[in-house]
């Protein structure tokens, strides 16, 4: 199900670009966060 513009984004953990783990909900209330997802990025398809 996807969230609804103004809706908050489910609590997830990934991986940044170095590595190291995020968990979206040290973010929430303190800094706005954007959320991006590229499918096949850097990639010729």
């Amino acid at each position: 199900m996807l969230p609804k513009v103004g809706q908050f984004a489910p609590v997830f953990t990934l991986k940044d670009h170095l590595e190291r783990t995020i968990n979206l909900d040290d973010y929430r209330g303190k800094r706005n966060v954007v959320l991006a997802f590229f499918p096949l990025a850097w990639t010729p398809v």
